[in-house]
């Protein structure tokens, strides 16, 4: 299909976005990305091991006025970069769930200690994945005759230590935050919604990566199936008896610094340069589901 960008019949998007989901997915299925390369495997028995299983997809207006309350500070922050500031003639909002494969996941389920082996596997390995993914998407649109861009990869995508106003006085200090946001991203454009731990629940649960692409592609777009921000978190609590250092609470979320902390000393000293955690990902109600209310 080569058609460029330009209008079409709402069933020939549906069909050319099918097109799209299925053919990223074959990408991960063959993709020799997808396993524990040969030349650092963290624990035996993980080579070649499979990292991500079928990815899940939602589509979001670059138009959608939510995108814009992303500026907010209770929200991303001002420094938030909305779709058309990265592609000024963006249509669609590519957002898609990387679930971990059950190897991955199993690994990681014991509350004590440290991150497994195959668990950091998944979240640099992974992660390398899901970018190929990335790429792989823009590619086949351009072939296509559209233009896309991935935020995370782009050079203008940058981390921001403090939010400052516009007069330069700090709004917040040590944010973590940066000037696009894929968790927030995937919120609007439909794929699901946070939890306790900050990472968000897809249908696919919440124990995996998160990519996505603008571009100026006209695809089906994905009504959201939900309103409020944490409407697939049941607040069970299971995430902040999983977490290591005590950074998540029912009454108070999660507390990023003292979780920064803990990844830092993973990386100094678990199996460097790998480093994660996931103890609040693995072995909970939404690890790989949208969890039931009580």
């Amino acid at each position: 299909m080569c058609c460029g960008p330009m209008r079409l019949s709402d069933a020939i998007r549906s069909v050319f976005t099918e097109e799209l989901m299925d053919a990223v997915n074959e990408f991960v299925r063959t993709s020799p990305l997808n396993a524990v390369p040969a030349n650092s495997v963290l624990q035996t028995g993980l080579d070649g091991a499979r990292l991500i299983d079928d990815c899940v997809f939602a589509f979001g207006d670059a138009s959608d006025p939510l995108f814009e309350v992303q500026k907010q500070p209770q929200a991303v922050g001002p420094q938030f970069m909305a779709p058309m500031e990265w592609l000024p003639e963006a249509l669609s909002v590519i957002s898609f769930f990387a679930p971990f494969s059950e190897t991955v996941k199993a690994s990681n389920r014991e509350i004590d200690g440290f991150p497994s082996g195959a668990w950091l596997h998944g979240r640099i390995d992974g992660q390398r994945v899901v970018f190929a993914a990335c790429e792989f998407i823009v590619d086949w649109l351009k072939q296509r005759g559209f233009k896309a861009v991935v935020p995370s990869l782009d050079p203008r995508f940058k981390a921001v230590d403090d939010i400052r106003d516009e007069e330069g006085q700090i709004i917040l200090e040590k944010s973590f935050r940066s000037n696009w946001s894929e968790r927030h991203v995937a919120y609007v454009c439909g794929l699901g919604t946070f939890a306790l731990s900050r990472g968000i629940i897809t249908e696919k649960g919440i124990s995996g990566r998160v990519g996505t692409i603008v571009t100026n592609a006209p695809l089906a777009f994905t009504k959201r199936p939900y309103e409020g921000l944490y409407d697939y978190c049941n607040r069970c609590g299971a995430c902040a008896k999983h977490c290591p250092v005590n950074a998540i609470s029912v009454e108070g979320g999660k507390q990023q610094i003292p979780c920064w902390v803990f990844l830092e000393q993973t990386k100094r000293t678990v199996a460097p340069p790998y480093f994660g955690c996931g103890k609040c990902q693995a072995g909970v109600p939404c690890e790989s589901r949208i969890p039931a209310r009580d």
